[in-house]
C-alpha cells in the first residue's frame, strides 16, 4: 500500500494538507505524520472499494447475471436496492478497520517486498499460490465461526438475506461480517513475504472473485474450485461450501457439497417447479436453522 500512498501524496494529498494548513487553523501534516497516513488511506480505500463495486457488480449484473432467477419466489422484493443499501452503509466502517493493517504495512511491520530479486521469480509465483490456500484456509474458519449460533444472528444473518443473491450482494453484509473475512488477506503478508504489487494485484482479484461468486452464472462446476455454483449452494442450503476459492477445506472438514443439477443446470435451475421444491427446503430448515443460531448459552 506504500506504492497506492505515494502516488496519491503526490497527485492529490500534498496540496490539499498544504491547503488546509494555510486556509485554516489547522497544522500541517507531512507525509509522514501517521494521521495523515490514516485520512489519506481511510479516504482512497473507501473510494476504492467504491468504485470497485459499482463497476464490477453492474458490468457482472447485466453482462453475466442469469435475470431469469429474479422470478425465483426467494427472490425479494427489490432486493437489488436493499443489496445496494448494506453494501454502501459497511463500506466505510470496514474501512477504518482495514486502514490499520495498511499503516502496519507502509510502516515496514509486514514482509512485503520491494523488489523480485529479493526472492526471485520462482517465488514470485509461489507466493500467489501460498497467498490464495493461506487466505482460503483462514476465510473458511471465519466463515465457519460466523455460522456459529452465539455469532450467526448479530453479524452474519444479514448476508443470508439474500437466498438468491445477485452481484450486488458481494459486499451486502454486516460491516463486521465483511472486515473478519478479510482478515485473512491482510495477515497473510505478516507471514510470508509478497512482492509489493503483487499483493495489490491479488488485494483486487480476491474483491472481484467475491463478485464472481455472486454472479448467478456457473462457469465451472469443477468438483475443486469453489465458484459461483458452490457459493450459491451455501445461500441455499446455509450449512455448505464455507470456502472462498477452493473446496479443499470443505472436503477436509466434512462441510462439501455439490452443486446438484437444479443449481447447474440452466433449464433446471429456471424452472418453476424447482423454485418452489427450493423455496419449500429454505422454509422447512428456517425454523431448526434460527433456533439453533440464535439460541443463546
Amino acid at each position: 500500500m506504500d506504492v497506492l500512498l505515494e502516488y496519491i501524496d503526490y497527485y492529490a494529498a500534498e496540496s490539499v494538507y498544504q491547503y488546509v494548513a494555510a486556509h485554516t487553523s489547522l497544522p500541517y501534516l507531512d507525509s509522514g505524520n501517521l494521521l495523515r497516513q490514516f485520512l489519506t488511506l481511510t479516504i482512497a480505500v473507501d473510494l476504492g472499494i467504491n468504485l470497485l463495486y459499482f463497476t464490477v457488480s453492474p458490468l457482472s449484473y447485466y453482462l453475466v447475471f442469469d435475470r431469469t432467477l429474479e422470478q425465483h419466489p426467494k427472490f425479494l422484493k427489490n432486493q437489488i436496492r436493499q443489496e445496494i443499501q448494506a453494501a454502501t452503509k459497511a463500506f466505510l466502517p470496514m474501512t477504518l478497520l482495514t486502514v490499520p493493517w495498511f499503516i502496519l504495512e507502509i510502516r515496514g511491520y509486514s514482509r512485503v517486498y520491494d523488489s523480485v530479486a529479493t526472492y526471485g521469480w520462482p517465488y514470485f509465483f509461489l507466493s500467489i499460490l501460498l497467498f490464495l490456500l493461506f487466505t482460503d484456509f483462514g476465510i473458511y474458519w471465519v466463515h465457519r465461526l460466523l455460522h456459529h449460533r452465539l455469532i450467526y444472528a448479530k453479524i452474519h444473518k444479514p448476508h443470508h438475506k439474500w437466498i438468491i443473491p445477485t452481484p450486488f450482494a458481494a459486499f451486502a453484509f454486516h460491516f463486521l461480517d465483511g472486515y473478519l473475512q478479510s482478515v485473512p488477506y491482510h495477515l497473510s503478508v505478516f507471514v510470508f513475504p509478497v512482492h509489493k504489487f503483487l499483493y495489490l494485484g491479488l488485494f483486487v482479484f480476491v474483491n472481484i472473485w467475491t463478485v464472481m461468486i455472486h454472479d448467478g452464472e456457473y462457469l465451472t462446476t469443477n468438483s475443486f474450485i469453489n465458484g459461483s455454483a458452490h457459493h450459491t449452494v451455501h445461500h441455499i442450503y446455509f450449512n455448505y461450501n464455507y470456502g472462498q476459492y477452493f473446496t479443499l477445506w470443505d472436503r477436509a472438514f466434512g462441510s462439501h457439497r455439490y452443486p446438484p443439477a437444479e443449481v447447474t443446470d440452466r433449464e433446471l435451475r429456471n424452472s418453476k417447479v424447482v423454485h418452489k421444491s427450493q423455496a419449500q427446503d429454505v422454509e422447512s430448515m428456517l425454523p431448526t436453522l434460527e433456533a439453533s443460531k440464535t439460541k443463546t448459552a
